[in-house]
């Protein structure tokens, strides 16, 4: 599932959403002592169903023969995707926030953070607890995945209070979000998808402390001239590479790069890339097949 989640995301997938079988057939009582009725929801009987969402700008008739044979060769690493069937379908963008409810409820994703969905009721139960409300929506980066818990642990190592920070491929603005939180002061939120940047705004009115956060549609940095403590970009490997000179350009010397969002197989290329521009490694973390680089740019003292 995680190979297949992997290509689909490659192929601009804006989101990917998980149906195993296995999941369905092991429900238990949550920690509030309720449970799904699956008479009540469609579900899968076997197998798992990976399902990719591409913006309407993405032709994906045009991807769809790329998809199918690299998921097709996935057999000659030892990894079977029988039957490996791979078809496409319309779908609005009312359907896409109905399935995110079915299954979203609050997370804890560092010790301090825990991101709550904008319907559901949630009280902090410890000191000094951040409680972040969100509705995914179309955007990807809801606080669940990998990568999005890799970027807000890298922010919490170099955050210390009143930076000016950068947020390329904000998606659902969770980290940007959590950055305010945290005690960041200036905020620039940055999407190149206007479906991502919307639900970003919606998401930052949820939540009172993130009121003067900016956020807006823009390809990477591309004609942003400024010069942050922070810059953090949860976003495709491929993607951060052209990002690197552009980070670099706006940031304080001093400052910290954090990119997550980076395959197994791609981490070293994304580490040569950091390093060739200058920056030195101060962090290295891992999460199941996904990495997170902490770059920091030297002072001339340095």
């Amino acid at each position: 599932m995680e190979a297949v989640s992997n290509i689909l995301m490659e192929a601009g997938a804006s989101g990917v959403k998980i149906d195993d079988a296995l999941d369905y057939q092991n429900l238990k009582p949550d920690r509030y002592g309720e449970i799904i009725d699956l008479d009540t929801i469609p579900h899968i009987t076997s197998g798992a169903e990976i399902s990719a969402y591409f913006p309407e700008t993405v032709f994906v008739p045009e991807i769809l023969p790329t998809i199918k044979q690299r998921v097709a060769k996935l057999a000659d690493y030892g990894l079977d995707p029988e039957p490996g069937t791979v078809s496409m379908a319309a779908i609005s963008d009312e359907n896409w926030a109905t399935a995110w409810k079915k299954y979203y409820h609050p997370v804890r994703v560092t010790r301090y953070l825990t991101i709550v969905p904008s319907w559901e009721s949630y009280t902090a139960t410890q000191p000094g607890e951040e409680v972040i409300k969100l509705d995914p929506g179309m955007a990807f980066g809801t606080g669940t995945h990998p990568t999005t818990k890799l970027s807000l642990q890298g922010l919490e190592t170099v955050i210390n209070g009143g930076e000016h920070m950068i947020d390329v491929g904000t998606g659902s603005g969770v980290l940007s979000i959590a950055a305010k939180a945290m005690g960041v002061g200036d905020v620039e939120a940055y999407d190149l998808d206007d479906v991502a940047v919307r639900s970003a705004q919606a998401n930052l009115d949820l939540n009172p402390v993130a009121k003067d956060i900016k956020v807006a549609a823009n390809d990477l940095l591309k004609g942003i001239h400024t010069q942050a403590d922070i810059i953090v970009a949860n976003i495709l490997a491929e993607i951060i590479i052209p990002l690197v000179p552009q980070a670099k350009a706006n940031l304080k010397r001093g400052g910290y790069f954090i990119t997550s969002g980076i395959i197994d197989d791609k981490f070293q290329t994304v580490m040569d890339a950091i390093l060739a521009a200058g920056f030195k490694i101060t962090q290295h973390t891992q999460m199941g097949d996904w990495h997170s680089i902490v770059a920091y740019l030297p002072t001339d003292e340095d």
